[in-house]
């Protein structure tokens, strides 16, 4: 096996906004000799890489994508050719990112890895609302989950989580509104229960307010990757939406 030259950087992009990346996520992206990227990494990012060598190997739901062991090879393979090769996630990569088998894989062939963490959406989703998640009195847990399970994983025990938690964050549930709303209401979640799916957090985001029971038909309309956020602390965000609503349509009227 041929020794590793360099380092494999696990690099968070963050929501999109160019310039919400860590400064040493930014110093990467000029001195790296190779980029992997995510298909959820925006443009902006991107222009901020300096080598020609970029490869997409994004993932997206219910479209064709690099397959992970490819990836972890791909990665390997870049090491042992390159000083410094960046791994460039969406997000933050410890967080729903698959770092974990990428940095296990690469740890068994030798190979030095660092992370540089990045804005997670949820954290991003909530600037854009200007509501904190962990108001003073409302709110002390939060529960970042995904619906979403791999083929062979185990059961996922996100109901359990958002149920407990003061306020949740739900990723990658662009389609499954409805899905995730039903089982919700049939764990006990009351329908009433505020409601905020915010797309494309950081970059020309759109908000939709109202409740649990109104989830489909809030996220309907994204055509952009979105993350869910319920809890008490988006009660009044939901009652102001509801008022512009009722003002707009006594204007149309």
């Amino acid at each position: 096996m041929k020794p590793a030259l360099g380092t494999v950087h696990l690099v968070g992009a963050g929501p999109g906004a160019p310039d919400l990346l860590t400064v040493r996520a930014a110093r990467l992206l000029g001195e790296a000799d190779v980029v992997f990227y995510d298909a959820l990494v925006s443009p902006g990012i991107l222009a901020l890489v300096r080598t020609d060598r970029r490869v997409a190997v994004g993932k997206r739901s219910g479209r064709h994508s690099t397959a992970q062991r490819f990836i972890n090879k791909q990665l390997a393979d870049a090491a042992r050719r390159h000083r410094t090769v960046v791994r460039l996630k969406g997000g933050d990569p410890m967080l729903f990112g698959r770092a974990h088998e990428e940095i296990a894989f690469l740890h068994a062939q030798g190979i030095a890895v660092q992370v540089v963490p990045g804005v997670t959406a949820a954290l991003a989703a909530s600037a854009e609302l200007q509501v904190s998640m962990t108001r003073r009195g409302a709110a002390r847990t939060v529960a970042f989950v995904t619906p979403r399970v791999g083929e062979g994983e185990r059961e996922s025990t996100w109901i359990a989580a958002v149920l407990a938690a003061d306020t949740a964050a739900i990723y990658m549930g662009a389609g499954e509104a409805t899905a995730i709303r039903e089982a919700l209401l049939q764990a006990g979640k009351p329908a009433g229960t505020p409601v905020a799916v915010v797309e494309s957090a950081s970059l020309q985001a759109k908000v939709a307010r109202g409740v649990l029971g109104d989830l489909p038909r809030l996220a309907a309309s994204a055509g952009g990757p979105i993350v869910i956020l319920l809890g008490e602390v988006y009660a009044a965000a939901a009652v102001e939406a509801a008022r512009a609503s009722l003002r707009s349509a006594s204007q149309a009227a």
